[in-house]
């Protein structure tokens, strides 16, 4: 589904309201569900539970699971958490159902803007849109005399002067932990700078002058960062954040109202969010959009996948939002933006516009081999063209694997 359309959500979403009950049924079949373990996913699930007979898995590593746990029969869970980056392999697998039938039966007030559709059918329930933009804190960046970075080159010089003035341990942070991460922030930074992952005949087209710019400025910006990055995930860096640890990072929208949760954090109302930084003119803010939702296993009994599609809907009301507003940028009717949904609503809204994460099979190769070959070069094993020729190499030699190439 195209991300401008989950935009356009959004809108509405901003002018709705309304109330709903806690809970519209008793569910009293056994339902189970495996996603992400971030704040929105918690309220959600918590949502779910009021129900009954719900079991909710949250594991950041969710995605390497589902593939396997989908495929069992019967599947291991019924409902799984994913985003326009992880439901590929489900796709591919045909291990989770359309939904157009369940939600016209049993869950018909699910609105159109959240309906996921593939090949016209409704695959997916989505419930918020994510990107990667700029947090920083806004004293430290006072106290140097600057603004919010808008150039990936202006977050060189905001940390060259944060570290000048020696305000915190490090003056960046970045989700660069080796493979899936690490191939994030590299996808993120490559967009911006107007590459392109592969061509029209699925061959791979990373070894080329953007890659290689895209290499040497990630590498550039980890002089300001912890010297383990290599290790630094979201979870990471949102600690690094809640600690005082850094002052800057391209994190996740989702991550943000964790900033201001006095029960961790001691960075309460200090830190603030702009658009994802341009890497050069003419490009959009290199970022990617996503939206993360819901779906239902294909291995399920009839009566489980109604229970599911319920509790969906029971799990994305009003009252949700209103209690967890803060943990995501919702798709849902009542959402409030705050403080620090900003950035990702600058990010969204940017002209031109960041693309969405391609949910392609290719894509999901070229993002598996970025992973396995680009921690050679931030170790100096390697020079980025050497990096690059190996991600190609990777890549097809998946492809053929997979049959997209000959």
């Amino acid at each position: 589904m195209n991300l401008k359309a989950i935009a356009l959500g959004l809108t509405v979403s901003l002018m709705s309201s309304g109330a709903y009950a806690a809970c519209a049924f008793e569910n009293d079949v056994p339902i189970s569900s495996l996603s992400a373990g971030f704040e929105a996913w918690k309220s959600v699930t918590d949502a779910m539970a009021e129900c009954g007979n719900f079991e909710a898995e949250l594991d950041q590593e969710f995605r390497t699971k589902q593939p396997a746990a989908f495929a069992a029969n019967p599947s291991l869970y019924d409902i799984g958490g994913v985003s326009n980056g992880t439901v590929t392999p489900l796709l591919n697998e045909g291990t989770i159902r359309p939904l157009d039938d369940l939600i016209a039966a049993h869950a018909p007030d699910i609105p159109d803007n959240l309906k996921i559709k593939i090949d016209g059918q409704t695959m997916a329930i989505a419930m918020m849109i994510n990107t990667q933009h700029m947090m920083y804190r806004k004293d430290v960046l006072d106290e140097v005399g600057l603004s919010a970075p808008t150039t990936w080159e202006e977050v060189l010089t905001a940390s060259a002067a944060i570290q000048e003035a020696d305000l915190v341990d490090y003056p960046l942070g970045a989700t660069m932990k080796s493979g899936w991460n690490l191939a994030q922030e590299f996808v993120n930074m490559y967009s911006g700078y107007g590459g392109a992952f592969y061509n029209d005949d699925s061959t791979p087209s990373v070894n080329n002058d953007a890659g290689v710019q895209a290499l040497e400025m990630m590498k550039a910006l980890t002089a300001y960062m912890d010297p383990e990055y290599l290790v630094s995930d979201s979870t990471y860096v949102q600690q690094q954040f809640q600690q005082g640890k850094i002052a800057m990072a391209n994190l996740w929208a989702s991550r943000g109202g964790a900033m201001d949760d006095e029960a961790e954090s001691q960075v309460v109302g200090k830190v603030y969010a702009a658009a994802a930084p341009y890497a050069t003119a003419g490009q959009p803010p290199a970022t990617t959009m996503w939206w993360d939702g819901m779906v239902i296993a294909k291995n399920i009994s009839d009566a489980e996948a109604e229970a599911a599609i319920k509790l969906i809907a029971e799990g994305l009301d009003t009252e949700m939002v209103t209690a967890a507003n803060d943990d995501a940028i919702w798709l849902v009717e009542g959402y409030k933006p705050s403080r620090l949904a900003e950035g990702a609503i600058a990010t969204v809204t940017a002209d031109p516009a960041p693309a969405s994460y391609p949910s392609t099979s290719q894509m999901g190769l070229m993002h598996t081999a970025l992973g396995n070959e680009l921690p050679a070069f931030f170790t100096g094993e390697r020079d980025a063209a050497a990096t690059l020729a190996a991600v190609e190499a990777a890549y097809i030699t998946s492809a053929k694997e997979a049959g997209i190439l000959n």
